[in-house]
């Protein structure tokens, strides 16, 4: 039976999610299982892979999608385990092993300035040239080891980097060595004098590795990615790079290495070599080795290449001894080739359709570089066979199954040629996996089956050369050191062998001036590159173990993959305005942020909400939280606190007259937002309800919000009892008439920001726990009180109450947040989000360039800690206008303040709250310098929720709160966080662009 399990904003990389598949393929119970994220290629390849289903057809790019063909539930929880334990070893890794840096934005990487010189990019192609673009624009060199890019993406991207004076090397570059520093695949070989401009990746490490054996060394070698001497590209890459190495004081010989040029491409790119002051050896694979003809020579073989190399470098090749000893002949055998590298498959190809006398065009369709009645070569790193899997490099079980499948087919000998990729980037024990499946076929095929490996790689890489040498031989292959001695290994035992060529005089091109390095390639070659690493967190740990300085950028897809979105994010990033106070919509972001900043609110009164505004002349009308609702769509707790206020506002005697009264539609209702007002939970406010008025002394404006209940059957949460109604009336009679007198015995009222930046020291966060704030609080109005001229009763049930009530500067913050954000909402451009609020069914935000306009999505229901007796199916649905302390940059947004809070709003610990600290910085604009946080070294809390970072990573707010019983009256059953839907923000995004002009055709 099929299961579909979608774990929302969940991100791992694809080879991580691939790797995992393998393994829950096997457990038990399992028919067949497959983890990916739901971009619109891998539900493409799920859907084929019969893992079709209409969760699958919801999922989102930046969602994770468990797909099991499971015998029972038990075996599907058993998977959900593995994956869980999975992502949660991942995430500890991700954090940051000793010494590694780990970032999630673009954003986070211009701060790391431009001695980060080199992007090492591995993300899915369909995502890659965005981000290889957004690397070019900050001034780094790229290495784009994503394959599936298009033809149109490369070009457009090596023309910008020229421009730029940068190299983009790739895409579907697989090998660079910048320094002594290998990048993606590459083997461990030595420094020297010989610089390789490469336009293919096992090409350069099959190059590089001959020249170590032969004695030489190399001091640069540059990947070009494969296509880039096509008639297209015009060897933008390989031109660039020829330049700086021939700038290099560390290079005195270049060698070039490239699968078949276009002919135009080839003669332009000789004349180039030939107009150099530095000896050149190259090799075009297929073509025959020329004479010398000045300082260009050509080469017929990669080894023959690295021999020139080493000869033109003044050293004297070593002896590597001969091979092929005791071959036994196969009469009538196929030869197969398996190869995971492109460019040893191309030369594999040649030298068996020269010793075959095969005359056609190669074939490339489904990987094959040769397919004839006498022999198949396949490359198995094609994009066809790595698109929704990992490269066979990294896991070579592909491999493994493609051999089986053929030589189950094959009724005749065969002789099986292989490469066994040695070095960083590649697997584990590569060796090891093939001697297996060797010795598996063996025992199937017996003596009618010979297998020759061309062994790559040096003493000196991870997987340890002459181990796994031992390994293959035992299991009955015969080992090579070179790719050509292989390949003709293999073609004697299928009875061929190549025919004798005798040199002849070179052909080339007059020479042409290289146009030279720009100062930033030259930079690049001559100091240790720093690294971003972006995508495969292996390709980092690798540049890890060399002693690199580098940064992991755990990499997710912008904007969730949506194209549109991700359309409108550049737009808007690139946006200029033609008129107005600002030039770019940072600019007008940084104008909100410095109206935040600038603030001054006060509290200055306490006055019934009547006097606060007129919208209460026009017959019965309550507030209530969150966007425009009606009385139908509301939830019971809402209700019950509509039907509370009716009673206090005694527009009804009973409980029964007051339901009746709403379900006649006799009174109107509209959010608190619409009239300078906020409200807890259900947030509804009635004319006579007294309220706190704050005043943003910098704005001029006011914001109100009514007082904290206390604990127990409370308004707010839908309480409407005698109790309930008692307690409204001693707040309009005594606590608000009390408090009003006491804090206009302040002149210019109580100052709040004093307040606030006490109380956050003290390890409050202002949402959950705001027990500081309200001793602070206290502390403030209590001997005022006790010098007030009213009743000494008045004065201690007040104070009394203020004592009693540890949420009571809840209320103060949230009107505080209002006619902070409410000023900085006069900046009527970019994108600030200035409101942030929920109803019980949609949660709504307002956006600084949208003014007054909604953008909703459905409320979701916090998860976090009940108390006894109840569960999540007992929680309502959030609701309240207290999110605004969240777009204000308290709350959630600054949960490394109240350590203490953490585990009881679900967080699972300190580290788990300065996480989520961290993780808000991503998706704000700046810190709030006014309100520093102790625990956070003293950095200021979060300030400046960006729509276009939120829509970007898919990071949404996080935001604490209270959680109320789904039943009116219940009250508070436990306390949690809860995050908005990211189609709120999503929504404002596209308005934004559209009011600005953007078309998304």
């Amino acid at each position: 039976m099929l299961h579909t399990i979608i774990e929302k904003n969940t991100y791992m990389d694809s080879v991580e999610l691939m790797k995992l598949s393998k393994e829950l393929s096997h457990f038990s119970g399992i028919e067949k299982a497959t983890v990916m994220m739901g971009t619109a290629a891998n539900k493409e390849i799920m859907e084929k892979g019969g893992f079709g289903s209409e969760k699958l057809t919801a999922a989102k790019a930046n969602d994770m999608v468990i797909a099991v063909d499971a015998e029972n539930e038990d075996a599907v929880k058993s998977v959900l385990r593995a994956v869980k334990e999975a992502a949660e070893g991942r995430n500890k890794a991700a954090s940051g092993a000793a010494g590694q840096t780990v970032i999630k934005s673009w954003e986070a990487a211009k701060d790391l300035g431009g001695d980060y010189n080199v992007c090492l990019i591995s993300v899915p192609g369909e995502y890659a040239a965005a981000e290889a673009m957004e690397a070019l624009n900050q001034g780094r060199h790229v290495m784009l080891f994503s394959d599936n890019v298009s033809l149109e993406d490369e070009l457009a991207l090596k023309k910008a980097a020229h421009a730029k004076g940068l190299l983009v090397m790739g895409p579907d570059c697989g090998t660079s060595i910048l320094g002594g520093v290998s990048l993606a695949f590459a083997n461990s070989v030595r420094r020297g004098n010989i610089g390789i401009a490469g336009a293919s990746g096992t090409g350069i490490q099959e190059l590089s590795v001959m020249i170590d054996r032969l004695g030489g060394g190399i001091s640069h070698a540059i990947g070009t990615g494969g296509r880039d001497l096509s008639g297209k590209i015009g060897a933008i890459t390989m031109k660039d790079a020829v330049g700086a190495l021939e700038d290099d004081s560390a290079t005195d010989v270049i060698a070039v290495i490239s699968k078949p040029p276009a002919p135009s491409v080839r003669d332009e790119l000789l004349g180039v070599l030939a107009g150099l002051t530095k000896p050149c050896a190259v090799l075009f694979l297929g073509e025959k080795a020329r004479e010398g003809t000045g300082g260009v020579r050509l080469a017929g073989t990669m080894e023959g290449l690295a021999r020139t190399a080493v000869e033109l470098a003044g050293g004297t090749p070593r002896d590597l001894g001969g091979d092929g000893d005791g071959l036994k002949a196969l009469p009538g055998a196929k030869l197969i080739g398996l190869f995971t590298g492109g460019t040893l498959a191309y030369e594999a190809a040649y030298l068996a359709k020269e010793a075959m006398g095969i005359k056609e065009e190669s074939v490339h369709e489904m990987g094959y570089i040769l397919r004839s009645e006498n022999g198949e070569i396949i490359d198995l790193g094609d994009d066809v066979y790595t698109k929704g899997k990992p490269h066979p490099m990294m896991d070579p079980s592909s491999r493994n199954e493609k051999m089986k499948e053929i030589l189950a087919g094959l009724d005749r000998p065969a002789v099986v040629l292989l490469d066994v990729v040695l070095g960083y980037g590649s697997a584990k024990d590569p060796a090891a996996e093939l001697a297996g499946a060797i010795e598996e076929l063996q025992k199937v095929r017996g003596d009618r089956t010979a297998f020759v490996v061309n062994l790559l790689g040096t003493e000196g890489d991870p997987q340890n050369l002459f181990h796994s040498k031992a390994v293959l031989e035992k299991a009955g292959a015969h080992v090579y050191l070179g790719n050509s001695r292989a390949v003709k290994a293999a073609l004697e035992i299928a009875g061929y062998a190549l025919p004798d060529a005798p040199l002849k005089a070179a052909k080339l091109p007059g020479a042409i001036k290289c146009a030279g390095a720009s100062n930033a390639a030259k930079e690049l070659l001559q100091r240790t590159p720093a690294v971003i690493n972006v995508g495969l967190k292996g390709f980092a740990d690798d540049l890890e173990k060399q002693g690199v300085r580098s940064v992991h950028f755990e990499w997710r897809p912008v904007a969730g993959g949506d194209k549109t979105l991700l359309k409108a994010l550049n737009f808007l990033g690139h946006y200029e305005f033609k008129d107005g106070p600002y030039r770019n919509i940072d600019e007008a972001n940084e104008a909100v942020i410095d109206k935040v900043r600038g603030s001054l609110p006060c509290l200055v009164d306490v006055i019934p909400a009547c006097e606060a505004s007129d919208v209460f002349g026009h017959g019965k009308l309550l507030l209530h939280a969150g966007p425009p609702i009606e009385w139908q769509e509301m939830t019971h707790p809402m209700q019950g606190s509509c039907v509370g206020a009716a009673l206090f506002e005694e527009w009804a005697a009973t409980e029964e007259e007051a339901w009746a009264l709403f379900e006649r539609g006799e009174v109107a209702f509209m959010p608190c937002h619409h009239a300078g007002f906020v409200g807890p939970m259900g947030g509804i406010t009635s004319a006579h309800m007294p309220v706190l008025k704050v005043t943003n002394v910098t704005g001029g404006n006011d914001a109100y919000c009514t007082m904290n209940e206390g604990i127990g059957q409370v308004l707010r949460f839908g309480a409407y009892g005698p109790a309930v109604v008692d307690r409204l009336r001693f707040m309009r009679d005594t606590l608000g008439p009390v408090l009003a007198k006491a804090v206009k015995t302040v002149e210019g009222g109580l100052n709040l920001n004093v307040m606030i930046g006490r109380a956050i020291a003290m390890g409050d966060e202002f949402h959950q726990r705001n027990i500081a704030a309200s001793l602070v609080f206290l502390k403030e109005v209590a001997p005022i009180i006790v010098g007030l001229d009213i009743p000494t009763e008045d004065k201690r049930k007040v104070i009394q109450f203020l004592a009693n009530t540890d949420q009571f500067f809840l209320n103060v913050m949230m009107a505080t947040g209002k006619a902070v954000m409410d000023y900085a909402a006069t900046v009527e451009y970019g994108t600030v989000v200035t409101v942030m609020s929920r109803n019980g069914k949609d949660f709504g935000i307002r956006v600084s360039g949208m003014g007054n306009e909604w953008f909703t999505g459905p409320v979701n229901t916090p998860k976090g800690l009940y108390f006894t007796g109840f569960s999540e199916e007992d929680a309502n649905p959030d609701i309240g206008d207290s999110a605004i302390t969240e777009t204000f940059g308290v709350g959630g947004m600054a949960m490394i303040a109240a350590p203490a809070v953490t585990r009881f709003v679900g967080s699972g610990g300190f580290y788990d709250a300065l996480e989520t600290s961290n993780r808000m910085c991503e998706i704000t604009i700046a810190n709030n310098g006014m309100f520093p946080i102790p625990t956070w070294d003293f950095k200021g809390t979060c300030l400046g929720i960006d729509i276009r970072k939120v829509a970007a990573t898919g990071i949404t707010p996080v935001i604490n709160t209270g959680i109320a019983h789904k039943i009116a009256g219940l009250g508070q059953i436990g306390a949690g966080t809860v995050n908005p839907p990211l189609e709120c923000f999503t929504k404002a995004v596209l308005a934004y662009a559209e009011k600005l002009g953007f078309n998304p055709n």
